[in-house]
């Protein structure tokens, strides 16, 4: 039994090392912009590029 533990914990750990490495399982990620947000310059909350914040509207 433990023999059967210490060698599953081993091929797990090869494992590891080789995602560590990224040999298995890539993915190729495609090269889209992402948006960044931004905070307000008065209140300091986080706004996306198009979107207004809520203190410059008048509303909180």
């Amino acid at each position: 039994m433990w023999k059967a533990v210490v060698l599953f914990l081993i091929v797990m750990a090869v494992l590891a090392m080789f995602g560590k490495l990224g040999w298995l399982g890539r993915t190729v990620m495609p090269k889209t912009k992402i948006p960044r947000s931004r905070p307000c310059p008065d209140c300091g909350r986080i706004i996306s590029d198009k979107q207004r914040c809520g203190c410059q509207t008048g509303k909180k």
